[in-house]
């Protein structure tokens, strides 16, 4: 019997327990004391409740501009947001302390936290990737503000990562282009890849795409429309035969180049046969 009631007993236990701390939140919320309050708010957020605290601060952080509290609690502020995963108002307030505490000790930490926030908004690669630039732009900022900080590293390693989901992205509309047989976008896209992401890992297969685009794309022309297109599929095929010796890509792509000869060839002698008959 004991054992049954002891979880009706825990229960009403940790019942009382949440209540008597909500009271004391609400107590002291609505106490009007600053003092009481900043206090407390500072209890919370070292112990980690970063929600109640931030509630708090709220309430008497524009009451605590010129005071020696201002610095600090600012900052804590900002860190609220951050750690209750608010980013863009975790980026906007790291901003906006840099800028009112211009010479404060913790203003690179706040500065790289700002551009760090705007690194946590950057989506998934197949969303839009505008958070994902400016999280960049922001990244690149702090470094050119502090060049010598221990925190250029870091921020090397994630303007790579974004890149890379950019590269990814960008790699992946190709595809898709390629895929629904729209090879002139296709083309279009893998060539702004290359001009966006120069030293891709992806090189070789972009190129190849690009030349197997370019001979499906001649193939499924109009007759008016070959010639040109089949002399861009041998310049493509031909590029890549002479910057991939070993490629696996290699025989295919030797095709490519020997087939657009071979049509631009015959589309020449039907020109001049079309002449020799006075067509």
């Amino acid at each position: 019997m004991s054992i049954g009631k002891f979880p009706l007993i825990f229960v009403f236990s940790s019942l009382l327990t949440l209540i008597s701390c909500k009271s004391e939140y609400e107590k002291i919320r609505t106490s009007g004391n600053t003092k009481a309050i900043l206090a407390k708010a500072m209890d919370y957020y070292k112990k980690e409740d970063y929600l109640k605290a931030q509630g708090l601060y709220d309430l008497i952080i524009t009451n605590l501009r010129g005071s020696v509290d201002a610095e600090k609690v600012y900052f804590q502020y900002a860190y609220t947001h951050y750690y209750l995963q608010k980013y863009v108002s975790s980026s906007y307030y790291f901003k906006q302390f840099s800028q009112t505490f211009p010479n404060s000790e913790f203003r690179e930490e706040a500065d790289y936290m700002s551009a760090y926030s705007e690194y946590k908004m950057s989506p998934v690669y197949r969303l839009d990737q505008s958070a994902t630039l400016k999280a960049i732009d922001e990244l690149q900022l702090f470094m050119n503000t502090y060049p010598t900080s221990s925190r250029v590293s870091d921020c090397n390693k994630l303007i790579d990562e974004l890149r890379a989901k950019m590269e990814k992205k960008a790699f992946e509309e190709a595809q898709l282009y390629f895929n629904l047989k729209d090879y002139q976008a296709a083309i279009q896209s893998y060539n702004n890849l290359l001009k966006d992401f120069p030293e891709t890992e992806n090189a070789e297969q972009v190129h190849y795409k690009i030349a197997l685009g370019a001979h499906n794309y001649a193939t499924n022309s109009v007759l008016s429309k070959q010639e040109d297109r089949y002399r861009l599929a041998l310049e493509e095929s031909a590029e890549f035969l002479k910057r991939y010796e070993k490629s696996k890509y290699r025989k295919e792509i030797s095709f490519i180049n020997k087939d657009s000869q071979s049509k631009l060839k015959e589309i020449e002698n039907d020109r001049h046969k079309n002449k020799s008959s006075g067509n």
